[in-house]
């Protein structure tokens, strides 16, 4: 393979204006230079996937954390300015393995690739590289690192969803969610009550905190608020792990957040149980949109290999509706947990054998 020229000296060649645009976007913590975005990725013992998108005008990290209303709104709406690079040609080196592919019309990547040899449980760093190749040169314009996360084959894995699950967003009502969106930030937006002792119990069910349980946080929020969301589950403790969000939307859009087509949610959840086909699942979800909807159908795909579902009571308008299909999941042999406060869902959690009596107790006594 050609060795890459990394196009180190783009800064030295920009015009007087190119540079002031530069500038100008980095006061309002933008950057138009291309940037490889990577995501957490997941892998079995044989298999490993990554995703990612390229962009040509991103956001940069956020630093600072304030209250105030002005900077977290600007903040928000950063999140959405973004230019995706379609038709880009990528590839993911990981040790001598190299695979390319082309970048889709929202600038998205994946790279499904079968590992040269059975791997153990671990977190593996992969490179993705966007280059350009004209006159028999390659060019890296720019390089991204992910990790990609095999985790321990545990007696459960665990797939939840985000908003109204264990992050309060008021789904089921616009206004009051942009307004919590645009108005907080990572740090000062919270969970439920007591749903952070769930999720840390959970981790540890039937295993040690040294081979935790995996965790997959599958949601309709978009790509663009995944640093949000990572940040407030590293802020809050939460069980670090795999995001599959949805499609990344432009600032024009930034109204329809979280109303991405819950069928690509769907789908996403069932490739998480193809990949591990012999691993039992517990779902964790809300009956404000579709979760009800989506994890019915889950456990008729998948006959036998999920535990249990958890449903936060958040909405009451189709209490009906949900109950038939909360109905339909006890009728195929998994119990379902429909609580309003986590204390009820650690208490089922133990008395189903999920978490060991000695933990819940120590919270089920306290009142969380």
């Amino acid at each position: 393979m050609q060795s890459p020229v990394f196009n180190n000296g783009a800064k030295d060649n920009l015009s007087f204006f190119e540079k002031l645009e530069r500038k100008l976007l980095h006061l309002f913590k933008l950057t138009n230079e291309p940037v490889v975005k990577v995501y957490h990725g997941y892998g079995n013992t044989s298999k490993m996937i990554v995703f990612g998108h390229v962009f040509s005008l991103s956001p940069l990290p956020r630093k600072k954390y304030r209250k105030n209303f002005w900077t977290n709104t600007f903040a928000l709406l950063r999140s959405f300015m973004v230019k995706r690079v379609a038709d880009a040609n990528v590839r993911l080196m990981w040790g001598e393995t190299v695979c390319e592919t082309k970048t889709a019309k929202d600038g998205f990547f994946r790279f499904e690739w079968d590992t040269p040899s059975e791997l153990p449980p671990a977190i593996y760093k992969v490179q993705v590289q966007y280059y350009t190749h004209e006159k028999g040169q390659v060019e890296v314009l720019a390089a991204g690192v992910g990790s990609v996360i095999i985790p321990f084959t545990n007696q459960y894995a665990f797939l939840s969803d985000i908003d109204d699950t264990f992050l309060i967003s008021h789904s089921s009502n616009l206004r009051r969610r942009l307004y919590v969106l645009l108005t907080k930030n990572a740090h000062s937006r919270k969970p439920f009550e007591g749903v952070v002792t769930h999720y840390r119990l959970l981790a540890n069910a039937k295993t040690t905190s040294t081979n935790p349980n995996p965790f997959f946080y599958v949601s309709s929020s978009e790509w663009n608020l995944y640093d949000f969301i990572k940040e407030f589950t590293r802020k809050n403790e939460l069980p670090d792990g795999v995001y599959l969000l949805s499609q990344i939307k432009r600032l024009s859009e930034v109204w329809k957040t979280g109303a991405t087509k819950h069928s690509t949610k769907f789908m996403r959840i069932a490739r998480i149980l193809e990949a591990y086909p012999t691993q039992k699942f517990v779902l964790l979800g809300d009956d404000s949109q579709q979760d009800p909807t989506i994890y019915a159908g889950i456990v008729s795909h998948f006959p036998g290999r999920i535990v249990s579902v958890y449903l936060r009571h958040v909405y009451e308008k189709n209490i009906s509706n949900v109950r038939e299909l909360i109905k339909k999941i006890e009728d195929a042999g998994v119990c379902v947990c429909h609580f309003e406060h986590s204390k009820d869902a650690i208490e089922h959690s133990y008395k189903i054998g999920l978490i060991e009596r000695s933990e819940a107790m120590k919270v089920i006594e306290v009142k969380v």
